[in-house]
């Protein structure tokens, strides 16, 4: 399974963010089941859910403090990456 995110070190706090349809972050079961993905994916640290909407302004769903300072980023500086993960 392929999909885009990013590993990113901030203020000695190591999170995963991980890409999601819009609708994921209004379902609290897809939430989880996609924290879970992260968490898989990723490994063991705390995981955020980014969406974007039709013009690309990107919603973030997570720890509270680190989608508070990704909300003050532009996108375009988060080092997304596409992984590849077994099914």
């Amino acid at each position: 399974m392929n999909f885009e995110g990013a590993v990113v070190k901030e203020q000695g706090v190591t999170f995963g963010i991980v890409i999601v349809r819009p609708s994921v972050l209004s379902s609290s079961a897809d939430r989880n089941d996609m924290v879970g993905f992260g968490l898989r994916a990723f490994g063991p640290m705390p995981i955020v859910l980014m969406a974007q909407d039709g013009r690309g302004v990107p919603t973030y769903w997570g720890r509270p403090d680190i989608v508070k300072f990704l909300s003050r980023l532009h996108a375009a500086q988060i080092p997304w990456k596409r992984y590849s993960m077994a099914a």
